[in-house]
């Protein structure tokens, strides 16, 4: 008994989807939709990563672009000295009783400008 009763609710309720489903169109997403998200995660990705990575770059050109002899500087290495020399691509630094010549683009910041002396936020 309880068999049969059960077999008729799923037999009614299996008819009444297949009647519904079968009156209501499916539903359509436009293309323009789908792009959104897509879009959405690019901005994101701009202002998070690629912008702020593009202000540093720029930043470093303008302190290499800056530097000079007196400077005293430090290296993306960890060494602080003064600056000897300055050619095209690369610097002579002083560090205690050391001279050696590195890349210009392993200075990371100027920690005193020769001019003034002052400390300089990098």
């Amino acid at each position: 008994m309880h068999m049969n009763y059960f077999s008729g609710m799923l037999a009614d309720a299996t008819t009444t989807a297949a009647a519904s489903s079968a009156t209501v169109p499916p539903a359509q997403n436009s293309p323009f939709g789908l792009f959104v998200p897509m879009i959405l995660i690019f901005v994101v990705m701009y202002f998070l990563m690629i912008r702020p990575q593009s202000q540093r770059a720029k930043q470093q050109k303008k302190l290499l672009a800056g530097l000079k002899s007196g400077d005293k500087v430090a290296t993306a290495a960890g060494i602080v000295g003064v600056v000897i020399t300055v050619k095209d691509t690369t610097v002579s630094i002083r560090s205690a009783d050391a001279k050696m010549e590195v890349t210009k683009d392993s200075v990371t910041q100027i920690l005193e400008s020769a001019n003034s002396g002052a400390v300089t936020a990098s």
